[in-house]
């Protein structure tokens, strides 16, 4: 992952990766990866996510050496369009390494998680 991509995972998930306004937030979900340490591949395939994601309700549920998935989902008003930013961490005691940080701006993952929220 590029420098500047992970710069602003890290600081400015909150703007457009479109148009670079600032976006409000309309959803948070926590996710558990079926993957382990040193086994996570990067993709941004969001049939990869649908797929080995596990819904969690605090990072504390995810066990040792198990990478999880942040994941908000956003409303753009200059654009006009919901985004959704994932964020591929591995928890490390009290801190987040983040791996990946990837939006999906075209609805790849929102009826995934819409029934993720309603579980």
């Amino acid at each position: 992952m590029s420098f500047l991509k992970k710069f602003k995972g890290l600081f400015h998930d909150d703007w457009c990766p479109t148009c670079n306004s600032e976006m409000n937030i309309l959803d948070k979900q926590l996710f558990m990866l079926n993957e382990t340490v040193s086994h996570y591949a990067s993709t941004r395939n969001p049939t990869y996510f649908r797929e080995n994601l596990l819904k969690v309700d605090k990072k504390s549920d995810i066990p040792a050496g198990i990478y999880a998935c942040g994941i908000k989902t956003y409303f753009c008003s200059e654009c006009n369009k919901k985004i959704v930013y994932v964020q591929v961490f591995l928890p490390v005691r009290d801190q987040e390494k983040l791996e990946d940080a990837f939006y999906y701006e075209n609805g790849e993952l929102n009826n995934f998680l819409e029934k993720q929220k309603n579980l």
